[in-house]
């Protein structure tokens, strides 16, 4: 099957500027852009009926709206569509299966409360195969998010396996031709905390260790992207704190979650939490090992 990037639609203004976002990232990457709106009450696809008796009259008017605008705006990108009898929650995860990644619209609450995540996007999120990229639609913004030249952010952990994260980071900021900050966050213990804040030993200690580690770890991305410039931020605070913080200004956020094993049911960790719930740019989730 032809690689693709799979935005899916509900009709809802976020998911337009996932749908945007998606068109420009499919067209960065080459790939096929495939729209999906998946309803359980659709018919299988009737003759030609008069658009007042046909079930699938809104649904057929959502997609082909959503492509028509796309094709204009990236005339040279294949866009095909996709109406699918199904939950949604259950087309999202097949499609994520068959795709290079999923793009999902994110709800924005008001002020300082964070973005809530929605019945069908939060289980996709921590169930998919494959990178899920949540999209924001910013008030102000009637045309969807702009596209961001800041950085690409990546969350490293240094255990388990980064691969997937760095390979995913580095390939969209060659792509857009923008530097990666990787940044690591470290809890600081209770024994290294004083009444003016951290230990200075300790600081320097565990600073230079993790750097050392975040250093190997990108490594060997460096080699693959030469182009690439790249920078690491080590913060002694908890990571997720570290993480959304570090991706202020960003043009996306990648953060990784473990794979879920057999038997427990699936769920993110605090820093991928922290990131979709509070980030404000682009995020995308990449399963790992």
């Amino acid at each position: 099957m032809q690689p693709v990037v799979t935005v899916g639609l509900d009709g809802s203004r976020e998911s337009l500027a996932a749908a945007r976002w998606a068109a420009e990232e499919a067209g960065r990457r080459k790939l096929t852009l495939r729209l999906l709106h998946a309803w359980p009450m659709l018919a299988p696809e009737p003759a030609r009926v008069p658009a007042e008796v046909d079930q699938n009259y809104w649904a057929k008017r959502l997609v082909d709206t959503v492509q028509a605008e796309l094709r204009a705006r990236h005339p040279g990108l294949d866009i095909g569509k996709s109406l699918v009898a199904d939950d949604a929650q259950h087309a999202l995860l097949q499609a994520a299966s068959e795709s290079e990644m999923v793009v999902l619209g994110s709800r924005g609450l008001e002020s300082v409360e964070s973005y809530f995540l929605g019945d069908v996007s939060m289980p996709v999120v921590a169930r998919a195969e494959r990178p899920v990229v949540l999209v924001r639609a910013e008030p102000r913004d009637e045309e969807g998010p702009a596209t961001a030249a800041g950085r690409v952010v990546v969350a490293l952990k240094l255990h388990g396996s980064p691969d997937g994260l760095l390979d995913f980071a580095f390939h969209t900021a060659a792509a857009r031709d923008v530097p990666v900050l990787a940044v690591h966050g470290r809890s600081v213990p209770l024994h290294a905390r004083t009444p003016w804040g951290v230990d200075h030993g300790f600081s320097e200690e565990a600073t230079r260790d993790a750097h050392e580690q975040v250093s190997r770890a990108l490594r060997p991305w460096r080699e693959k992207y030469p182009r690439v410039d790249v920078a690491d931020s080590i913060r002694l605070e908890s990571p997720a704190k570290a993480v959304v913080r570090a991706a202020e200004g960003a043009s996306l956020l990648v953060v990784g979650r473990r794979r879920h094993r057999t038997g427990l049911a699936p769920h993110l960790g605090p820093v991928a939490q922290a990131a979709v719930h509070h980030g404000r740019c682009p995020v995308v989730v990449v399963p790992h090992d």
